[in-house]
């Protein structure tokens, strides 16, 4: 039988190792408000599993501990389950890029965002699901990123020495160098027209922003019962040099070389293999022969303490 009725769930590994020891300093933080059930992950996915584990066993509050991925698990953990059944949700930045966290308000600081999850509201907010022409279903919270940031998202996990947005920009040089690939996709919105173009890159959003300070839709919110679409149309490598800093302060939108729309669903068709990421997770990598991918937003799905 639980003591507590909350489950703190924190991945170890989380920003290059340091996110144990930053959660070490909590404890005193988590005393004061009655003390939480600890569970730390060991393997991909296991935070899926944790947090089927906790609401089986019937907490109310589960708190992800660790960057964007930790976040991701735990609310694919939670979707599984019926609203009345879902128990409410904690989100404490211990991650590289901590978008998600962002998105929600959260402090950057660990400790504040502790306490502003015991002591504030919960906020109902929408999530997405999504489905591969091979009927995988995956949840998502933040963004899912099709061709050119998924590349950059795949590139990042494999740059030991470099950490945060610094990771993130490393990885957006490497892959306008040497993937600038556009992919010729159709697209239907909400059950509407279908439009076509060249693209270099798409990002749907639930969020702001992705890779810990690129503010790829600047006006998204994760209430307000829509999505973001935000796509790059094939242009040079210059341009895609041009526009970085413009991705950075969020000012991209006036360009005509970016379009911007809203959705609740979606449906995609591409000529080349999608890579995608899933709130910074691959989805589909370089090995990848997708070629459709079908997108829903469930609102109100879940309740962030915040």
């Amino acid at each position: 039988m639980k003591k507590h009725t909350t489950k703190f769930i924190v991945n170890p590994n989380a920003n290059m190792g340091q996110a144990w020891r930053l959660a070490a300093d909590l404890r005193p933080v988590m005393a004061e408000f009655g003390g939480a059930d600890w569970a730390g992950t060991v393997y991909p996915t296991h935070a899926i599993e944790l947090t089927r584990q906790a609401v089986e066993d019937g907490y109310d509050l589960i708190i992800a501990a660790g960057g964007d991925g930790t976040a991701h698990e735990v609310v694919n953990g939670l979707m599984e389950f019926p609203p009345e059944q879902r128990p409410r949700l904690g989100i404490v930045p211990l991650g590289s890029g901590n978008d998600f966290a962002h998105a929600m308000g959260m402090d950057e600081d660990p400790s504040k965002a502790l306490q502003q999850i015991f002591t504030g509201e919960p906020h109902p907010i929408d999530i997405g699901v999504m489905e591969d022409d091979r009927g995988r279903r995956e949840y998502f919270d933040n963004t899912v990123g099709i061709g050119f940031d998924a590349i950059v998202t795949i590139y990042s996990h494999s740059m030991p020495l470099l950490r945060g947005f610094l990771m993130y920009l490393a990885a957006v040089i490497k892959t306008i160098f040497l993937n600038h690939k556009p992919f010729h996709v159709e697209i239907a919105l909400d059950g509407g027209e279908t439009w076509e173009d060249s693209l270099l890159m798409l990002v749907l959003c639930n969020g702001p922003r992705e890779g810990g300070g690129f503010h790829i839709s600047p006006g998204a919110s994760s209430n307000d019962g829509i999505f973001n679409l935000l796509a790059v149309r094939a242009v040079s490598r210059a341009m895609m040099f041009r526009l970085l800093p413009e991705f950075m302060r969020g000012t991209h939108l006036r360009f005509p070389q970016i379009r911007a729309e809203t959705f609740q669903t979606l449906s995609l068709h591409s000529d080349r293999p999608l890579y995608i990421h899933c709130d910074g997770e691959v989805f589909a990598g370089f090995t990848s022969n997708l070629h459709t991918l079908k997108m829903e937003l469930i609102p109100e799905a879940l309740q962030v303490m915040a």
